[in-house]
């Protein structure tokens, strides 16, 4: 592989844009499922100095071919790397690409040296109480087919999260999510996940102990509750997991607070 390199592959019927960088062992960066992979920009001038590093678009976002019908994340993943010939990578994922990064830990071990989830829940985690503010006015939006309405308020739900109003957050943030979050909006990707093809059977949350690679499990202070509460399951569940919580942030720390990510995740990677 080139130090620098970006394309399309074909895998599972649908084109998946992905870039690579640097050099070194291998990451790979999976986004949360309400942005793209743009969502590393902070990350990936660092992230490239010391590892040859893979963001990619899932189906349904960012460059990539929308998502006809319900798609298995995790088998993206693996087709993927296995175009790519990765024979094993440090793997971090964000959200729904977190939750996806732990089931492919689980169907793949011998291909992951090391696991980062940030702001997850693991397959198979029941959320509790009420659901997030604006949860379902904005499902009721994306009936309606309001790309504008659905779009805002995901951007209130994720990077505003409970406990701010949107002036209380950075507006180029919130600038930069919302570009990204308007493709899967467009391509209404969100009720391809709704129903996942080939669900992890049985789901994740039962089987933490059965990942035996260095975790990292990081959260934002301000996120929800429940995404909190996920992290301290995963913790507790896979022997030896460390835990970071970064302040002043919701669920996406690495878009807020980028240096203390960073640094987070390549203290535990040079670890």
């Amino acid at each position: 592989m080139t130090h620098e390199q970006n394309g399309f592959i074909n895998i599972n019927g649908g084109e998946l844009y992905y870039e690579i960088g640097g050099a070194g062992d291998m990451l790979v960066l999976d986004h949360a499922g309400f942005v793209d992979s743009g969502m590393w920009n902070d990350q990936w001038s660092d992230f490239t100095k010391h590892f040859q590093v893979i963001r990619y678009d899932m189906r349904g976002f960012g460059k990539s071919d929308p998502a006809n019908g319900s798609v298995c994340r995790r088998d993206d993943l693996y087709q993927l790397l296995k175009h790519l010939d990765v024979k094993a990578a440090h793997i971090l994922g964000c959200s729904m690409g977190g939750t996806n990064v732990i089931d492919f830990a689980l169907e793949h071990p011998d291909m992951v040296k090391s696991l980062t989830v940030v702001s997850a829940t693991p397959s198979g985690f029941e959320l509790q109480g009420a659901p997030p503010p604006h949860m379902m006015e904005m499902i009721q939006a994306a009936q309606k087919g309001d790309i504008a309405l659905t779009s805002e308020l995901q951007i209130r739900i994720w990077v505003d999260g409970m406990y701010r109003q949107p002036e209380q957050v950075d507006p180029q943030v919130r600038a930069q999510a919302a570009a990204m979050n308007i493709i899967p909006v467009q391509n209404n990707t969100f009720a391809a996940d709704a129903q996942p093809l080939n669900p992890l059977n049985p789901p994740a949350v039962g089987r933490l102990d059965a990942i035996h690679v260095p975790t990292l499990v990081i959260a934002g202070a301000l996120d929800h509750p429940e995404i909190l509460r996920a992290a301290d399951v995963m913790q507790q569940g896979i022997q030896g997991a460390k835990k970071v919580v970064i302040p002043e942030a919701a669920h996406v720390p690495n878009m807020e607070q980028p240096g203390l990510f960073n640094a987070a995740v390549l203290d535990f990677l040079k670890g």
